[in-house]
C-alpha cells in the first residue's frame, strides 16, 4: 500500500522539474531543441536495441538503401559526424553484412556506401521500431502541427531555403 509519504516523494521529482521549466531557458528555443533531440534520441535507441542499432548507424544505412550511394564524405557532411566517426560506423555495419563500399563511378579515388539485402531487410524492422516511437512522441500533434514541425526542422536543418516572403 502507498502512504501519503511515497505518493509525496514519487511526485516531488516532478515538483523539481516544473520549477526548472519556469526559468528562462523553458523559454529558450536552443535549449528546447537541444533537449527533444536530446529524448527523441535516447527513445529511438532504446527501441533500436531489438536489432542492434543506434540513431547513428540507423542513419547511415536509412541512407545507403535509399539508393542515393553517398560516399563517406557526403555522410560525414549530411550527418555533421567527423569523418573518423563515419569510418566507424560503416565499418561496423559492414562487419555485420548491411553495407558495402563500392567505388565510386564518378570517383575512382573514391567509395560509396550501399545497402546489402541483410541490410534492407534490417532496416525494414528498424524503421517500424522507430516510426512506433515517433508516434508516441508526436502522439499529441494533430497532422498540421507534424507538418509544420517538420518544415520548421528542414528549414532550420538548411534542407529548404528560406526567402523573405516565407
Amino acid at each position: 500500500m502507498s502512504t501519503a509519504n511515497d505518493q509525496a516523494r514519487a511526485a516531488e521529482p516532478l515538483a523539481r522539474s516544473e520549477r526548472l521549466w519556469r526559468t528562462p531557458v523553458g523559454d529558450d528555443l536552443a535549449f528546447l531543441l537541444a533537449r527533444a533531440n536530446a529524448v527523441s534520441v535516447s527513445r529511438v535507441n532504446a527501441a533500436l536495441q531489438a536489432v542492434d542499432l543506434r540513431v547513428r548507424a540507423y542513419s547511415v544505412l536509412a541512407i545507403a538503401a535509399n539508393n542515393a550511394r553517398p560516399s563517406q564524405r557526403e555522410l560525414s557532411e549530411f550527418l555533421r559526424l567527423d569523418p573518423s566517426q563515419i569510418v566507424a560506423l560503416i565499418d561496423e555495419l559492414q562487419s555485420r553484412g548491411l553495407v558495402e563500399r563500392e567505388p565510386d563511378p564518378n570517383d575512382r579515388r573514391a567509395n560509396v556506401v550501399v545497402a546489402t539485402p541483410a541490410g534492407r531487410d534490417l532496416l525494414a524492422r528498424a524503421q517500424e521500431l522507430a516510426r512506433e516511437v515517433e508516434s508516441e512522441m508526436f502522439g499529441a500533434l494533430d497532422g498540421s502541427e507534424r507538418e509544420a514541425l517538420a518544415h520548421a526542422l528542414r528549414v532550420m536543418a538548411g534542407a529548404v531555403e528560406v526567402t523573405p516572403d516565407r
